[in-house]
């Protein structure tokens, strides 16, 4: 008897490739495309796990990344950048400066916040941070950021993905394409963002045209049960070796699917997804308990949300997970329009203790050397206060704008240069004017960090090759240790 799935009738795919000497299927090639439905092939063999460990272009200084991203733009000139001539202009107007905006702004505002040197390095920092300021001589403070646009959605879109309007694979999904993971139970790129998504969604850890085994994995750290944070991720009624078996008649039935759709890439992304799914139900639980700490260190991160995602991301960077992006401020972001001082504050109070924890943590444990940290958003705001608009501010002449022009990152840990600070901005804080980075050249030096040449780490789609930085990007050598 013959196998009943060879059997099948023709699909309607088969069918257009079929008649009309496959013009027709030509037509809806040229659809798909258009609609962004085609990737680039992939390899045929499956007995290789798209997130298996692979080796970079040279010998790397980190293995893995954590990414505390501040999300809506945490002031620069009351974290990292200390402005000392805004008190002489406080509420005038400041000299007229060559800033290429039309763009009005208010009078100086001077930070309400107090900077004080730490460190051998000497480095200023504000009391907003003086939990992370006792490990500034493990950090590079680069103070000469600067991006395209002062608008969060294009904003966010470069800083995680390299480019501000196209759909493109996010900096996770790039790394992970690129290294693969040390733990095949668990996904190579995890996002974790409590209470909900940010502006732009699922586009900030996307995979794109990457195959979707790349993407990010979110988990909404709001919730402490492990069956809420990762939905599903038990079966309660099959065992782990039902499931197997399962799962095993699954795959067969989904390749033998795959085979006369020419190894379409959306359905080897499910085909991965299920089998990590299963395989997650082994390691997830452990990774996420954090009741599983000592009691000292649980103490030591401190309270609250983003302290105990912290410290999951320490777990799960220790697991063998390639890329752990933490999120804070999605609910309430670091976009302080108005009362500055008060926002801020509770900001910094909610991750400061934790974020020292964490490098102290990882050094330790002797992880700091080959674990890159970075810390920052997606850009910075100005030295002026904002102007108050209909709708806007409530009125109120406390709070401070976007500003792409000039803000702060800082990086710590797999290779770079500890104590250090790279760059300047003017002497107000409105846009960067010594050793200028910007969000590719930041890229460039990450990808060379975990040992790739930018210009290398390609992927071939709609015929022309896609990398991180597309045609940009410098390695910045002066931040490497």
């Amino acid at each position: 008897m013959k196998n009943p799935i060879a059997c099948l009738p023709l699909t309607r795919r088969d069918f257009l490739c079929r008649s009309g000497m496959g013009f027709a299927s030509l037509g809806l090639a040229s659809l798909m495309a258009s609609q962004g439905l085609l990737s680039a092939a992939t390899g045929t063999d499956r007995s290789i796990s798209p997130l298996a460990p692979k080796g970079p272009h040279f010998t790397p200084k980190a293995k893995r990344v954590i990414h505390l991203f501040m999300n809506g733009g945490p002031s620069h000139v009351d974290t990292f950048d200390p402005k000392p001539s805004l008190q002489k202009y406080a509420g005038k107007l400041l000299p007229r400066t060559n800033l290429r905006t039309e763009r009005k702004t208010g009078a100086a505002f001077p930070s309400p916040f107090q900077f004080q040197r730490y460190g051998k390095s000497g480095i200023e920092v504000s009391e907003l941070f003086a939990h992370t300021a006792r490990c500034i001589d493990d950090i590079c403070v680069i103070r000469s950021m600067y991006a395209d646009v002062p608008n969060h959605e294009p904003s966010l879109m470069l800083m995680n993905c390299g480019e501000a309007r196209q759909i493109r694979p996010s900096m996770g999904s790039w790394i992970t394409y690129g290294l693969g993971s040390e733990n095949q139970n668990l996904p190579g790129f995890i996002a974790m963002c409590p209470g909900g998504y940010p502006i732009q969604e699922t586009q900030n850890w996307q995979s794109a045209f990457l195959p979707g085994a790349y993407q990010g994995t979110y988990i909404d750290t709001r919730h402490t049960d492990v069956d809420k944070l990762i939905e599903n991720i038990r079966n309660t009624s099959l065992s782990l070796a039902e499931q197997r078996r399962q799962l095993d008649l699954l795959r067969q039935l989904n390749e033998r699917h795959q085979e006369r759709r020419q190894h379409d890439a959306q359905l080897e992304a499910r085909i991965q997804s299920f089998e990590l799914a299963y395989r997650m139900q082994m390691d997830a639980s452990d990774a996420f308990d954090v009741s599983r700490e000592p009691k000292y260190i649980r103490e030591m991160y401190g309270p609250g949300t983003q302290a105990r995602q912290i410290l999951i991301a320490r777990r799960l960077l220790e697991k063998g997970v390639r890329f752990v992006q933490v999120w804070h401020g999605a609910g309430q972001p670091w976009d302080s329009h108005d009362d500055i001082e008060i926002q801020h504050r509770r900001l910094a109070k909610e991750c400061d203790q934790a974020i020292a924890a964490l490098l102290l943590d990882l050094k330790q444990r002797g992880m700091l050397d080959d674990t890159l940290v970075i810390w920052g958003g997606e850009f910075g705001r100005t030295p002026t206060v904002e102007l108050p608009s209909p709708g806007n501010n409530a009125g109120k002449v406390n709070g401070r704008d976007h500003n792409h022009w000039g803000f702060t990152m800082w990086l710590a840990g797999g290779g770079v240069k500890g104590g250090y600070v790279h760059g300047a901005t003017d002497e107000f804080g409105f846009q960067a004017v010594e050793d200028k980075v910007h969000v590719h050249d930041l890229h460039a030096t990450i990808l060379y960090l975990l040992g790739f040449d930018h210009e290398r780490l390609t992927y071939r789609y709609a015929g022309r090759d896609f990398r991180l930085t597309d045609v940009y990007g410098r390695v910045v050598k002066e931040l490497l240790a």
